[in-house]
């Protein structure tokens, strides 16, 4: 049993790393590389479109819940998606980066779309093969995978990039998507025989998430959850930029230290919260956030050395990370039966958008009112999230809707 269960998380940890080091790669190592050839700003801003799929995948999730009645069924729409996602990337490695842009951009929207999709698949097929008390590690392995898929899609590639080209990065690129299947391919088809969904699921289903009871308390608790450190790590690049750190150094402290700290705290978060239980856990990562707000409130009043602004990095990340976990334990944990994919897509869909919507306020905060004043405002959320997270951590689901 102990055997399939480290199975299992290596599984998982495989799946979602392939999802990260291309999406990391394409949003924050790309721009970089069209600066180098002289693209305008506004060119590198359409870049942002690749993520669109991500934001609206909860729209066709129901239709994945809905043609799979097991974790057969989820294997081969995780199977065909990375297919799909690994032929486009190859398919894009044809083109030239200096004049075939927007066919690049369309290749890329309909790549992520797909990744989108194998990122439903694989969310409900951790559902799933976990059982109850591993989701939190399970958790782990899928935040931690991101994190070190950051790392290497943020700087391992751009070296490789530099001295291989465009065309053997996206072929060495599409390789590595393929080659993370290969744990899914040996995986025991009977860990978890569970048949879903003797009722058809349609799109009907996205509106009846939002009206189940309690709902409301969570949403609001997934919207803001993040709120008390988005908003730092959105400035924080701009916040060094102005400090005086060059590119080079941003990107190691920053995409490497910072990411790789991300890593270690998502790894470990997953045995805290077994460890301590959910709740006391989580209530405990916010604590530990609301200090890291504080640290950077007491630094911004301080000269800025590199060794307080590493520390801070440091601390941010890890705090994020264990956030991370803490969010998508919840989410696993506030699914109905039958209905897995798509509501945790929901779950996690809410999620970006209330991140979003804070790091647009970030910008603003900070120019407004400065980065001290928006380490205080950001304190403040920390504080308010603290508080009222016993209060909105009460809606529980898992009941069969069939």
């Amino acid at each position: 049993m102990q055997q399939n269960k480290t199975y299992n998380y290596f599984t998982l940890f495989s799946l979602y790393i392939a999802q990260s080091v291309p999406m990391a790669f394409f949003s924050t190592v790309m721009p970089v590389i069209m600066r180098h050839q002289h693209y305008t700003l506004t060119s590198i801003g359409l870049l942002q479109l690749v993520k669109l799929p991500w934001i609206i995948k909860f729209f066709w999730a129901p239709l994945v819940d809905g043609s799979s009645k097991g974790t057969k069924d989820l294997k081969r729409w995780i199977f065909s998606s990375e297919l799909l996602y690994a032929i486009l990337i190859v398919a894009i490695g044809f083109f030239d980066l200096a004049v075939d842009f927007k066919l690049i951009i369309v290749f890329l929207v309909f790549a992520f779309t797909a990744s989108a999709t194998q990122d439903i698949a694989t969310d409900a097929f951790a559902i799933f093969i976990l059982k109850k008390e591993d989701r939190s590690i399970g958790n782990s392995m899928q935040s931690g995978g991101s994190f070190l898929g950051t790392v290497i899609g943020s700087g391992v590639l751009l070296v490789i990039y530099s001295l291989y080209g465009w065309k053997l990065l996206m072929f060495g690129l599409a390789g590595f998507v393929l080659l993370a299947l290969v744990p899914l391919i040996f995986h025991k088809k009977n860990i978890k025989k569970e048949i879903v969904n003797s009722k058809r699921i349609s799109a009907k289903d996205l509106y009846l998430f939002f009206h189940q009871k309690g709902i409301l308390k969570h949403i609001l608790l997934l919207f803001f959850f993040y709120s008390g450190v988005i908003g730092i790590l959105t400035m924080l690049k701009p916040w060094m930029v102005d400090l005086g750190y060059t590119m080079t150094q941003i990107g190691i402290y920053s995409g490497i230290y910072g990411a790789s700290a991300g890593f270690v705290s998502a790894l470990l978060a997953g045995f805290i919260i077994k460890k301590l239980g959910k709740f006391k856990a989580v209530r405990l990562f916010l604590f530990l956030g609301l200090l890291v707000t504080i640290y950077f409130v007491t630094i911004s009043f301080l000269p800025p050395t590199n060794y307080l602004v590493i520390l801070g990095l440091l601390l941010i990340w890890s705090v994020y990370g264990a956030s991370t976990v803490s969010i998508y334990t919840i989410a696993m944990d506030s699914i109905r039966k039958g209905r897995e994919g798509t509501d945790f897509t929901i779950q996690i869909v809410l999620t970006h958008l209330g991140s979003i919507l804070l790091a647009i306020l970030s910008g603003k905060i900070a120019h407004n009112f400065s980065y001290q004043g928006l380490f205080i405002i950001e304190s403040v959320l920390a504080i308010l999230v603290l508080i009222f997270f016993p209060v909105l951590y009460s809606f529980k689901t898992e009941k069969n809707v069939d």
